[in-house]
């Protein structure tokens, strides 16, 4: 039998590294690129369509975040529609993650309205403790009053979809 020998001065080394992450808040955000209003089939009814907006999201513990809506135009050209005149509602249905807006929002060309709140910890996708639904998704359902002083035409308006988590 033979001994092993360690040569003299022979040893072992360690090295230590620490790894650092920061996982900040983050979001993503899409909608249909158009949406037609459809009118209903009674003489001044409602002018009405609905369009899936989809999300992703990640908030912090104490933070939270929130979906909104602004109008990016009024109706164009004029002597139809105005959403200053409060003409344009939507409501909210069946958000995968967070709340929906609750009851019939009045659209805004200069306020942001509430689409989807979403609470702190929150985020998309995984399983839990994240949504199972990759990306999330919230409906809106626009309704349109047909006045009968609209002069006759196709118009068109901007609508623009804001995310923000924290």
């Amino acid at each position: 039998m033979t001994a092993a020998c360690i040569p003299a001065g022979a040893g072992t080394a360690v090295a230590r590294q620490d790894l650092y992450v920061t996982i900040n808040p983050a979001w993503d955000l899409t909608a249909p690129g158009s949406l037609s209003l459809a009118h209903g089939q009674t003489a001044f009814q409602p002018f009405q369509g609905t369009a899936t907006v989809r999300y992703e999201a990640r908030t912090t513990q104490q933070g939270g975040g929130a979906i909104t809506l602004q109008m990016g135009s009024d109706f164009q050209p004029g002597g139809g529609p105005s959403v200053g005149k409060g003409v344009l509602t939507y409501t909210c249905q069946g958000a995968t993650e967070g709340t929906p807006c609750s009851g019939a929002q009045t659209a805004s060309t200069s306020n942001q309205t509430p689409v989807v709140t979403l609470p702190g910890s929150v985020c998309t996708g995984g399983g839990r403790p994240c949504s199972g639904q990759d990306p999330d998704s919230v409906s809106l359902t626009f309704t349109l009053i047909d006045d009968p002083g609209y002069a006759t035409g196709v118009y068109s308006a901007n609508v623009i979809f804001i995310i923000s988590a924290i």
